[in-house]
């Protein structure tokens, strides 16, 4: 490149939000697997994406594993089943035992402790009141694990209002790990408001990781002027990333998967700051991907944010643990 050629780009400063991209419950997932796969060869099945990255779960797919929605698609072939990050309702490993499956367990040991405290709460006579997405798969296990009609879902403010229970006087909620931390201050809140004597988890539910990288983006959204937030359309803490960014005022925030996706026509002549980040089950890699192309287009100039360091290890299940 001459001079003349690099003279032509204009200025782009991007502000690298820390921590972003894998937490130690993506991580864990994806050394089970990998372990898996290594220790008793291909295939591996897994039921449902292990985490919500395409990158991630096609790396997978190129190693051996082999991933299905249902274990009704896995054959009786011996070969391990692996449950994802996500966590599963109850009735899967059971029936995973009753065809003598093969079946090890990724759920992120966050989410089991969601498990467990709904469990707790059951057991005492409480009915549960989950603050969470319909149809994720992190909701769909934490209500499958009590019993049809013992948990009650709710998704936003006016879901506390029209809520209808079976005593007002003995209540318990938890949340999905991977929501905003905002909004579901606000909904605890109004539940806390209508129903003064529920009881909630003895430790915030939302994740560690879920809570830095939206503090992360609140850190950088006040100085950018857009937000790019690399993660899958399906996966719940890069939505919430993003919203995070917008409400925080970036003037528009985007969700991409990797650096092939972006319109850099986006990335206007009114855009001089442009922050950056990745969900958690986004490698690293695909950030480097999007720098890499942000610096074919901008003379870039890139300033990491900082807010916090995150030391967090989960250890995987002992029959993958290294001999």
């Amino acid at each position: 490149m001459t001079q003349t050629e690099s003279a032509e780009k204009r200025p782009l400063t991007i502000l690298l939000a820390a921590p972003r991209g894998f937490c130690a419950g993506v991580d864990r997932a994806i050394q089970i697997v990998e372990r898996a796969l290594t220790k008793y060869g291909a295939p591996v099945y897994v039921r449902h994406e292990i985490v919500h990255n395409k990158f991630v779960v096609d790396n997978l797919r190129a190693k051996g594993a082999v991933f299905v929605e249902e274990l009704d698609e896995i054959p009786d072939d011996g070969q391990p089943v692996i449950f994802s990050a996500h966590g599963v309702p109850k009735q899967v490993p059971a029936d995973a035992a009753a065809r003598e499956m093969f079946y090890i367990d990724a759920t992120c040991p966050l989410v089991s402790k969601v498990h467990r405290e709904a469990e707790r709460h059951f057991k005492n006579g409480r009915q549960l009141i989950l603050i969470g997405h319909r149809g994720h798969p992190e909701v769909i296990g934490t209500m499958g694990q009590l019993p049809c009609g013992a948990v009650v879902l709710v998704e936003t403010l006016d879901d506390v209002t029209t809520l209808q229970v079976r005593d007002e006087n003995n209540l318990a909620y938890c949340t999905q790990t991977t929501l905003s931390v905002d909004d579901t201050a606000d909904i605890v809140a109004a539940l806390k408001e209508r129903f003064p004597t529920i009881e909630g988890p003895h430790k915030e539910d939302i994740c560690y990781a879920t809570t830095n990288r939206q503090g992360a983006v609140k850190a950088i959204a006040t100085r950018a002027d857009a937000l790019i937030v690399i993660g899958a359309p399906n996966s719940s803490n890069s939505n919430r990333l993003v919203e995070v960014g917008a409400n925080g005022g970036c003037k528009k925030s985007m969700l991409v998967q990797r650096a092939a996706d972006i319109d850099w026509a986006w990335v206007d002549d009114d855009i001089h700051t442009l922050g950056l980040t990745a969900g958690a089950s986004a490698p690293e890699v695909l950030v480097e991907e999007v720098i890499a192309a942000a610096k074919q287009r901008f003379d870039v100039t890139v300033e990491e944010v900082t807010i916090t360091q995150e030391n967090v290890v989960f250890k995987v299940p002992g029959i993958l643990a290294a001999e």
